[in-house]
């Protein structure tokens, strides 16, 4: 078996006196896509921040492609080594957040070019080049010029996906990229996630509530509550043979509120 590119061995998370997640376990294998479910509260965006390192750790460690990324101690280290260490293991990772966290002031193209120019030393003629090559990719290429707020939501988030990719990154999280959109715009950035999945061999993490989406796409499914997972598998078997109670009452509510599966 291949080494982990992500692995979370017993972590622990609290806010104040709530624990978000509790002797956290999983690991994901090198391409796979592996969709986290389960109802609000239930840890699924923290262990994406956690990899974004947006959130520090109470307990327990975090692996990345066999690298330590966090532990509890790493707060004991000098900041400028900290900082140095975290810049160095988050180069491989990017995030698309649910309101898409554009520069509002800059145009679709700059969006994209300014991060590789100034984290990686790209010159502006090649993060040009390559951002116009990912706009094409995202179905964005004739917005080039254009600011965010000339654009639909689901525009927005396409052009964030395209920013995140720029920086070439090996695993990319998605944060319930669709949940601020009009239900007509989902479709339109859930194409650009599948064309990326057939596309790229990319190791994929995403948070969603697209239950029909999440079964289709992903490899693999964890059920998380209470900052458990509560079971994981296929998602055939997840979706239509859970085995535990809590996931299956979880469907059914899913069910019940009009959702398919």
């Amino acid at each position: 078996m291949s080494q982990p590119v992500v692995q979370f061995d017993d972590v622990s998370k609290c806010y104040g006196a709530h624990r978000v997640l509790s002797d956290l376990s999983f690991q994901v294998a090198p391409g796979e896509k592996l969709a986290l479910i389960g109802a609000s509260g239930s840890g699924k965006t923290t262990i994406l921040r956690i990899l974004m390192t947006l959130e520090i750790i109470e307990g327990g460690s975090v692996t990345i492609e066999g690298q330590p990324f966090l532990t509890p101690d790493l707060a004991a280290l000098p900041p400028r080594r900290r900082e140095e260490h975290l810049h160095k293991m988050r180069r491989n990772i990017g995030m698309v957040f649910q309101q898409f966290n554009l520069f509002p002031h800059m145009t679709v193209l700059r969006n994209i070019t300014l991060a590789p120019m100034l984290t990686q030393g790209v010159s502006e003629s090649q993060a040009t080049e390559l951002a116009v090559g990912l706009l094409e990719m995202v179905g964005m290429e004739h917005k080039a010029k254009a600011l965010p707020a000339e654009l639909s939501g689901g525009q927005k988030q396409r052009v964030a996906i395209a920013r995140a990719l720029a920086l070439k990154p090996k695993i990319m999280l998605f944060d319930e990229v669709t949940s601020a959109l009009d239900p007509e715009l989902v479709e339109e950035v859930l194409n650009v996630m599948r064309k990326l999945g057939k596309e790229t061999d990319m190791t994929m993490l995403l948070v969603t509530h697209e239950m029909s989406f999440a079964r289709d796409f992903a490899d693999r499914v964890l059920f998380l509550d209470g900052g458990r997972i509560v079971e994981e598998g296929p998602p055939a078997e997840i979706f239509r043979n859970p085995q535990q109670e809590r996931t299956k009452l979880f469907l059914r509510k899913i069910v019940a509120a009009g959702l398919s599966l």
